[in-house]
């Protein structure tokens, strides 16, 4: 029997392992894989290479839908172009990283980003996992299955300094935690888990164990239907 195409939604704050088990489970099951933040990442480093005010939301608002931003879906190897220059590394900085906030809290951003997260969903033959942090209740709310997932701002500030070698642990956790104040609180698609999500504390799971589960989650789904 041929097997149910499965959309899942994968949520939650920054340093969760969110990224590294949404792709380890794709690969796993042999689904797409879209990172939604690379896409926010990608029109944010486009607003910047074009001297767009950043402070100004009306500014954004107007070029919001100028950038042609592509994201390929293979998780062994997700890229992403925008006008067809890609932008992998470039997006990591921390030039994008300190405004990425700011840009995707303008509700045109936030329109374009999502209509084409919904594009890539519904082209996906075989399912995907979609990873972000509004993908379970605003960009994909009718998906198979919501995931969120959380940890202690210790552990995640400890994950992500690993990340960034040699970061302080003490200002990645403030970091983090300003981001997560700024994700929770905009207006548009703010950071929430769905009511439908399920809940997954990362806190004291190696990440191993943290896509172990989540792919039994998406079995248990796959079987059920």
């Amino acid at each position: 029997m041929e097997r149910a195409t499965v959309i899942v939604a994968i949520d939650g704050p920054s340093g969760t392992g969110k990224s590294s088990t949404s792709k380890a489970v794709a690969a796993q099951l042999g689904l797409s894989y879209l990172d939604t933040g690379a896409q926010y990442r990608a029109i944010t480093w486009w607003m910047v290479n074009n001297g767009i005010d950043i402070d100004d939301p009306t500014a954004i608002a107007a070029v919001a839908g100028k950038p042609d931003i592509v994201s390929g879906t293979d998780p062994s190897g997700p890229t992403i172009t925008v006008d067809g220059t890609d932008v992998a590394g470039p997006i990591r900085t921390q030039e994008v990283t300190s405004r990425v906030s700011a840009v995707s809290a303008v509700p045109e951003v936030r329109a374009r980003i999502t209509e084409l997260q919904r594009t890539i969903a519904a082209d996906a033959e075989n399912g995907i996992v979609v990873e972000g942090r509004d993908i379970g209740t605003t960009v994909l709310p009718d998906a198979d299955l919501k995931i969120f997932l959380t940890a202690s701002p210790e552990a995640r500030a400890a994950r992500r300094s690993g990340e960034l070698k040699g970061a302080d642990v003490q200002a990645t956790r403030e970091a983090l935690l300003k981001r997560d104040a700024a994700d929770s609180s905009r207006k548009t698609s703010p950071l929430a888990k769905a009511d439908d999500a399920v809940e997954v504390d990362t806190s004291d799971l190696t990440l191993q164990q943290v896509i172990e589960c989540v792919v039994t989650l998406v079995e248990e789904k796959r079987a059920g239907e």
